[in-house]
């Protein structure tokens, strides 16, 4: 409630607002972490915050980082996307013409609407497992925090380099050697 009327406040005074994201004083990657994380990403997406600070991977407090918390916290914000989107009232959205091409007595699964709109429809968790139980326990019953492991190491390992024009890389990477010999590195 502190958080929506900071904001609040911030409006009136026509200043910026920055709130904290994912924040917890979980351990590990746990329901604890997941919970706490939520209980300030929703009211920071609700408040209109202009600039979140530690949007993902805080854990202990800030004390530590973790990649499985990171990409779990990144799934959690996908999903709070899609809700500041808000409701679709577009003709698509309301999908009238598939009511009346469906009809009473039948399901929507085969009509041109759903066909159309049904991969984008809902937000899909790259972290959530909604297998049947079966399912889930003949693929390794993996809970969240593993599955969250197997993704980022898969990112990783998948991660390309955007293209850079070569010029631009150049004078960055001549900004960035005139920077470093101008400061003595204190680390030696």
């Amino acid at each position: 409630q502190v958080l929506i009327a900071s904001a609040q406040l911030a409006r009136r005074l026509g200043i910026p607002f920055r709130s904290g994201g994912s924040l917890c004083a979980s351990k590990i990657p746990d329901a604890q972490a997941a919970y706490e994380s939520a209980q300030t990403l929703l009211p920071t997406l609700l408040a209109g915050t202009n600039f979140v600070l530690h949007g993902a991977g805080w854990l202990e407090g800030g004390l530590a980082s973790g990649y499985e918390k990171f990409v779990m916290d990144a799934d959690q914000l996908g999903m709070m996307q899609v809700l500041a989107q808000g409701v679709d009232l577009s003709e698509n959205g309301q999908a009238m013409s598939a009511i009346e091409e469906v009809g009473p007595g039948s399901h929507f699964l085969g009509c041109s609407h759903t066909q159309a709109n049904f991969e984008t429809a809902f937000y899909r968790s790259s972290i959530a497992d909604n297998n049947s139980f079966e399912q889930w326990e003949a693929e390794g019953a993996q809970d969240a925090a593993q599955r969250a492991n197997t993704l980022w190491k898969r990112l990783l390992r998948e991660y390309e380099a955007p293209a850079i024009d070569p010029g631009v890389d150049e004078a960055v990477q001549e900004f960035i050697a005139k920077k470093k010999a101008a400061v003595p590195d204190s680390n030696v």
